[in-house]
This record gives C-alpha cells, sequence and structure tokens, in this order.
C-alpha cells in the first residue's frame, strides 16, 4: 500500500480483504471445471450420525479419482517449481522433531510419528516421479485421504489468502511517522487478565500509547494509522525505512482477544449494506470518512506485537518461513501443524493481459499457520508470497473449495 495522509488515503485490497470476507459471495466449489467433472465425489459422502456435535472434523475417505478431462485434479504446478514444495515440506519435517510439536501433538488422535513418515513418503514419490499424473496415482496408491467436514457438513471450506505487505516507516517517530507497531512485552505474563482492550492500550485515535503499558514498547512508526492494524491481521510485513534500508518484522505474540472484523462492524453499524458488498464500496467509504477508521479499528479488541526478523521470510505459527502458494493457515482444533494437505478450490492469476482470471486448481500444500479469523473446519487462509502481485490476488481470493489432509493407509 502506497503511504498516504488521511485525506488521501489508498487502503490495501488485499490486506483490507483479511479481515473483510463478510458480504462477498464465494465462487461455487467447481464453476470453472468442465462439465463432465462436476460431480459429488469431491464433496463429502453423506455422514451416517446427523447429530453435529458427534461429527467429526476430519473423515476417511477413498482418494478422488481425476476426470479423464479434468487438468483441474492434477497439481501441475508442482513440476513447474519442485524446488519449493520441497523446501516447505522439509520445513514441516524439521518441525516435527521440535519440543513444539510434541506437545502439539499429545491430545491429537492423529500421531507425530505418521504425519512425519507420511511427510517422508510423500517427499519420495515427489522426487521419484516425473509427471502430476504419476504423482497423483501414486498418491491414490498409498495415502488416505482425510477431508474436513467444512463449513456445512458436506466438505464446503471457504478459502481466503493473506500476503506479506510492503509499506514504508521509520525507527523514529516524525510528525509524519506517528502510528507505531510494538514490541512483544516482557512483562506481558504479569498483565492482569483479561488483558487490556486495544483501546486500553492505544486509545481511540491511535497515539495514546505513551501513557500506559505500550510505553517504550514501540518498534517502528508509520504515515497512517491503518498499516500498522493491517500488519497485525498479516502477521508479518517487509519495511522500506526513510533511512534506505530495509528490513522485516514478524508476529511475537497477542493479548488473546477473538479478532473482530471491521467489515463485520461496518454492516452492523448499517454503514454499508451486506448484500453486494466490495472492495470499491468499502475503499470509497473510507475516502469519504477517513475519521471512522478512529471508531471501527478500537472495536477489534484483540492487540499483536512484533519483532525485527532483519530480512528473514515471513513466518507461521509453527516458526517455520511460509512458502508462498505452499503454506497455509487453519484452526489447529482441526489437525495439529506440519502435516501435508491437498487444496481445491477456485484461486485468482494474473494472465498475460495483466488482467485477473480464475482458475479451478487442485494444490498440495503444508499446514504451517494458524491465524485469529481462521476458526473451524471450514476456513482455510492460503498464503500467496510478498508485495504487490500476491496482494492483488490475495484481495479477490475468496472461493468455496475442499480440504483433504494425506496420510499413509496404516
Amino acid at each position: 500500500m502506497n503511504s498516504q495522509h488521511f485525506a488521501n488515503i489508498t487502503i490495501s485490497l488485499p490486506v483490507f480483504m483479511a479481515s473483510l470476507i463478510v458480504g462477498i459471495k464465494p465462487l461455487p466449489n467447481q464453476e470453472l471445471s468442465p462439465p463432465e467433472c462436476r460431480l459429488a465425489k469431491w464433496n463429502l459422502p453423506p455422514l451416517v450420525n446427523s447429530e453435529p456435535k458427534k461429527l467429526p472434523v476430519l473423515v476417511p475417505r477413498v482418494p478422488v479419482t481425476c476426470c479423464q478431462e479434468d487438468i483441474s485434479c492434477l497439481d501441475q504446478a508442482t513440476y513447474d517449481d519442485k524446488k519449493a514444495l520441497l523446501q516447505s515440506i522439509d520445513y514441516s519435517l524439521k518441525y516435527l522433531q521440535t519440543e513444539q510439536a510434541i506437545m502439539a501433538y499429545q491430545k491429537s488422535q492423529i500421531t507425530r510419528e505418521r504425519v512425519d513418515q507420511s511427510l517422508q513418503r510423500f517427499r519420495q514419490l515427489l522426487i521419484s516421479t516425473k509427471s502430476a499424473q504419476e504423482l497423483h496415482a501414486a498418491i491414490e496408491k498409498e495415502f488416505v485421504f482425510y477431508q474436513s467436514v467444512g463449513r456445512d457438513n458436506k466438505g464446503t471450506v471457504l478459502f481466503t489468502a493473506y500476503y506479506e505487505p510492503v509499506y514504508l516507516a521509520s525507527r523514529q517517530p516524525t510528525k509524519e511517522f506517528r502510528y507505531p507497531v510494538y514490541r512483544y512485552p516482557a512483562n506481558l505474563e504479569s498483565w492482569a487478565k483479561p488483558h487490556p482492550t486495544r483501546l486500553e492500550l492505544e486509545g481511540a485515535d491511535g497515539l495514546q500509547s505513551g501513557r500506559g503499558k505500550l510505553k517504550g514498547l514501540e518498534l517502528f512508526w508509520f504515515r497512517n494509522r491503518l498499516e500498522p492494524y493491517m500488519i497485525q491481521i498479516q502477521g508479518s510485513a517487509k519495511l522500506k525505512l526513510t533511512d534506505g534500508t530495509q528490513t522485516t518484522i514478524g508476529y511475537a505474540g497477542d493479548t488473546a482477544y477473538n479478532y473482530r472484523s471491521l467489515g463485520r462492524s461496518l454492516v452492523d453499524d448499517g454503514k454499508l449494506p451486506l448484500e453486494g458488498l466490495n472492495m470499491p464500496i468499502i475503499l470509497d467509504y473510507f475516502r469519504k470518512y477517513p475519521q471512522d477508521l478512529n471508531i471501527y479499528i478500537p472495536r477489534d479488541r484483540s492487540f499483536v506485537f512484533f519483532r525485527e526478523t532483519h530480512g528473514k521470510p515471513a513466518q507461521g505459527s509453527i516458526s517455520v518461513p511460509l512458502t508462498p502458494e505452499r503454506s497455509i493457515a487453519t484452526d489447529k482444533s482441526l489437525m495439529p501443524p506440519g502435516a501435508v494437505a491437498l487444496i481445491r478450490a477456485a484461486f485468482p492469476y494474473i494472465n498475460n493481459s495483466n488482467k485477473i482470471e480464475y482458475r479451478l486448481v487442485s494444490r498440495y500444500v503444508l499446514d504451517q499457520d494458524t491465524g485469529g479469523a481462521i476458526k473451524g473446519a471450514g476456513r482455510v487462509d492460503y498464503f500467496l508470497g510478498t508485495g504487490e502481485a500476491a496482494g492483488e490476488r490475495a484481495g479477490v481470493t475468496v472461493s468455496n473449495g475442499q480440504l483433504f489432509y494425506l496420510l499413509l493407509k496404516p
């Protein structure tokens, strides 16, 4: 996002999308697939137990066989950049050997050892196979597909996307750069609970931190209030500093409040209609009423702290680098982190005419992150990388699809 004063504010579409999935109609599951492949096989088979509270969140099922003419069933991108997927697998394998992973899997019915063995075998198949068709066939023989029940107990999962924004920032406060992000407080564990809210920590205008618990924790300063807030939603950022250098910041902790969407608040107040809500409407609203940021941002009680990461890649919640288009964020009550998964949904791409077009794709990914707005079996956030192009795509990623975890047959 180009940094500008509130009088001429420009809001990054993709960053804003992460907090504004209300009111935007997702693309249908298989709108872009050939007619002969619009089959119920991608949906979850009917479940015998009809009591929602007793349903599992993951259901084992036979692998989904590709239609003869449905190339979207295959992860064609795997063989365009096999190195990236291998690197992402290695990050998960490294994580699974940590104490953090041991603790994460203690209460799971799926063992850490099975996930590790599944990743190892998937990696071997990825190296030994020569095509997407060959890899898919090998996985069908050796793996069980554990499908998420989704939002509707039929397997429907809502996909959004996130990315690492690039902003201009200052190491020192100035008349122009007044809005900070903050370091993790060393004494946060001793803070009384419930923790202070965003409003109590930084004031309605975002400029009152010097009077309370955030004093002295300022890390970097920005030219408008929206940028540091959006970094809190995205979890990381690349910064171009006023002294000509560059650096990065990443998630360090939070105050444990549930995140509240700005878009939902605008709809609830009748400022914008839910039906037909889109990004131009939202952007136009804040261009007309920039002062309303001081009304709606404080309503989100959650607060995120950061650390300077000195140019390191954006990291997920398991402290490994996120890989563009190979890392996802999910609710970890669904599956402990690190596992390989298959996602299928319509995602936006920038074509040769520099226009956005949607393609229904299947993609092998690693579950390496989580997020405050990613709750339940029906939500996945898809990491698209760093910078403007990733941001353009993330901003229009809202579609229904399916999520399958891949584990070796017992």
